[in-house]
Parts: C-alpha cells; structure tokens; sequence
C-alpha cells in the first residue's frame, strides 16, 4: 500500500463541502488548505454549483486533475459512495473524518469501507478522525486555524488514535519549541495503523523521531506492533492508555479499540528499548530530547550547578531513574580546579554535582562544562541554571551551547519559566539544547536517551 499521497499530495479534493452550513468540517478544511497551503483544493457536492466563487464539483471526474488525496466529510452512510468514486477515478488515498462507524457500533459500515479500500490497496486514514497535519504543506484538521496552535516545522511525527490528544499535544509541542515533521489523527484506523506509519516514517527523510498514543489494538496486534518499532532505525515513543478498567472501557467506546493489559504491554516495550511514556509531561520530555540528540547514554551524569539544593533533588531524581551521578575522580577534580575563578576556589564543590555557588560566574560554568563534555567519566551534562545569579550573563546559554556544538556529547538544561529569561532559552534552543523548566522535565530527557537504544 502506497502511503505517499497521503503525506505528499499536491492535489487534493473536500468532499461534503456546504453551502448552508460554513461551519461544516468540509468547509474548514477547504478553507483552510485552499487559502493558506501550497496544495491544489478543490470542493466537491453532488449538487455542484459555487463556493465562494470556486466551483463545486459534483465528483471526482468532472475535476480538471488527478487527485492525489480525498478528505471525506459527508454523513457517515454517503461515505461508501464517495470511496466508490475515489477508487474509479483512481484517487491516491483518502483521509475519512466522518464519524458513525464502529465507534458507535456500526460495524458493518467499517467493514464494507475497509473491504474495498483493501482489495484496492487504497490507503485510508480514519474515519472518525481529524485527519493530518503537515506544516507548512497541508492540513486536514476541521478546526478553525485561529483557535489552533500549531507548531513549527520539526523532525517529530506524532501519531494519535485521538484527534483531541493529537491537538493538545500540537499546542504542548510548540510551547516546548518541539518541531512536527507530521501530526496524525488516526481514529477508527479502519485500513492504515500504527505498524503501517512506523514503516512510512522510519523511511521518511524529514522525521527522526516518531510517538506514539495508543488506546488499543486489535488481536495480537500489539505484539506485532512490538517487533515493528524495535525493527526500526529510529526512537519510538509511546504514551497508551486503557491502563485502568474504567479507561479501557472509554477506550472501546471512543474509537473501537481493544485496549489490553497495559502493563504486560508496557514491560515489553521497554525490553525492546522502545520508550515508553506514562503521561503526557514524560512525552513531551522523550520527544524533546530525542529530536535533539542522535546518541544514545548509558546513563552516568554530570551535574553543573549554582545551588546545591537543586544539585541534591538532581541526584535524587536521577537515582529514582535509573540514572548514575559518579563522583568525579581526583584528576577530573584537579583540572577543573585551577580553571574556576579564584573567588569560588575555596567554597566550590567538585565532587559531582560540581555546585559552584551563586558567587560563579559564566567563565566558571563554560570551565566545568568544557572539562566534563571531554571526559570519559560522564556521558552526558545537566545544567542547572539560576539566571538570577548576579555573576550569570544572558550570554551563558550561547557560551555552553557553543561547547556542546563543538564536543556532541548530550547537554540537558534547568531554566525557571519566565519571560524575562527568554534570551537565555533561546540561546539554548538555537543549538537544539533542550531545556526544561523543572528538574525532572530535565532529567525525564537524559532517561529517554537511556532508554531508547536507536538514538
């Protein structure tokens, strides 16, 4: 089955578009791609006439190009014909939104739509889905751009049996400057699944890493689910629902799936080194980090620090992860020494955390940092930066970043939220830095490179 046109269209046709109703999903979806995207749109009722003055095509044959992807939003019961159309005029794919199928036990519908988009190895996503979104190139999201926020174009596809997890992640990831290569709502998955868009995206240049959230599978779906991800060149992540009975039941319910024993599921996964997230604070932290980073740690830390407060809750969080905080050895201790500001010299502590006090500086940090990202006694860096240290510059973000650009080795960071230290996580990000705005979110980054093996 030939997933291309439904990622990569330069055509496309909205099927169910109303001249009654502007507020019809048909409509938003018309509106939104034939204004705002690079891509041929074109609008499609059985009645045909105008649509703010573009045509309304009564189907796909009176259409003066091939169409490469049908968004279809009719009633549930029109769905049928409509495919039918699609396979004669030999359409690319079809996202189906329309909702009314096996969710709400119209099983047979499903069926006869999946039996004959399967027999033409035509690919289908959905029905009863928001559809895709790729920045910059298409949108098949029957929201209103301007209640969306959507992020920048990035190198992680997120992949979501729910449209509505699928948009509140959107706007996590942008607060979080984490970047879409693609965003897929994937409802009923009725014809394309999960283990199909694995083999899509693991082939795709754009993506690097690809997430996960799963309410269910069918039978003995899960497992092969399993073997596909850990098949896969790339970081797999994955946040799955139904861990409680009363969840698993609003599972089946919401998009047919059988929702399993999660926490078998669970320990499976990560046998296979396929990350798995318990909530979404965890998916946007594994997400960060590995669309960032390429290598994978065993997992011993550096902590450079200003407090040595924040040095402990590091060390504790970094233990309840899994994670190591070696002591330094003397010759480590000894070089970083005479390179600190001879005013920190006697009151820094180098053991690991390396806490150099809120007397240090940006010199004493770029000291530090320099010495652990060349040492083979940690293999990655934690930064925890109190920007209202009177010796720390705005500039420390650009300082440390340009020695993380320049020795590779993983660089994690602490920085409190607020606006006014904005310059400071942008010097950061610019670098692909990750940064976060709680210890844990910062450590929740190392572990998942810990943990996923295809880094």
């Amino acid at each position: 089955m030939n997933l291309k046109p439904l990622f990569t269209p330069r055509t496309m046709a909205v099927c169910g578009v109303s001249l009654k109703n502007e507020a019809h999903p048909a409509n938003v979806i018309f509106n939104k791609n034939n204004l705002r995207y690079p891509i041929e749109t074109y609008a499609l009722n059985p009645k045909g006439g105008t649509f703010q003055r573009e045509p309304l095509y009564p189907d796909f044959s009176a259409i003066p190009e091939h169409i490469d992807l049908a968004v279809i939003a009719t009633r549930a019961e029109a769905v049928e014909t409509v495919l039918a159309d699609c396979l004669k005029n030999k359409v690319g794919a079809a996202v189906v939104v329309s909702a009314g199928f096996a969710e709400i036990g119209n099983h047979r519908l499903q069926e006869r739509i999946t039996s004959m988009a399967l027999e033409a190895s035509f690919p289908i996503i959905g029905p009863n889905c928001l559809g895709i979104h790729r920045p910059a190139r298409f949108d098949t999201l029957f929201l209103p751009s301007e209640r969306l926020v959507r992020p920048e174009k990035g190198n992680l596809a997120f992949i979501s049996q729910s449209g509505g997890v699928l948009v509140d992640q959107m706007l996590k990831f942008a607060g979080q400057g984490i970047g879409l290569s693609a965003g897929v709502s994937i409802g009923n998955k009725a014809v394309v699944r999960e283990i199909d868009l694995l083999a899509y995206f693991d082939r795709d240049p754009s993506t690097r890493v690809m997430a996960f959230y799963i309410e269910g599978f069918a039978e003995n779906e899960g497992r092969h689910f399993v073997q596909a991800a850990q098949a896969c060149k790339k970081p797999v992540v994955v946040m799955k629902s139904g861990k409680s009975p009363g969840g698993s039941k609003a599972a089946s319910s919401h998009t047919a799936s059988m929702a399993g024993d999660y926490f078998v599921f669970k320990e499976v996964m990560q046998q296979h080194s396929i990350a798995v997230a318990k909530d979404e604070h965890e998916l946007g932290a594994f997400c960060e980090s590995l669309s960032n980073f390429e290598t994978q740690i065993e997992g011993r830390v550096g902590i450079v620090t200003v407090s040595g407060g924040h040095g402990v809750v590091a060390v504790d969080t970094c233990t309840e992860h899994g994670l190591q905080v070696p002591v330094l050895s003397k010759a480590t201790r000894e070089a970083i020494l005479p390179r600190l500001n001879p005013s920190i010299r006697d009151i820094a502590s180098l053991d690991n955390p390396v806490d150099l006090t809120g007397s240090s500086f940006d010199s004493d940090f770029v000291a530090v940092t320099d010495i652990l990202s060349r040492s083979p006694e940690v293999d990655a860096i934690l930064i925890l930066l109190l920007p209202y240290s009177p010796g720390i510059s705005t500039d420390i973000s650009a300082k440390l970043s340009h020695i993380h650009q320049r020795e590779g080795k993983p660089m994690v960071a602490y920085l409190p939220k607020d606006e006014k230290y904005r310059i400071i996580l942008e010097g950061f990000e610019l670098y692909n830095i990750p940064v976060s705005p709680s210890i844990e979110g910062s450590v929740l980054m190392l572990e998942a490179l810990r943990r996923c093996k295809k880094c």
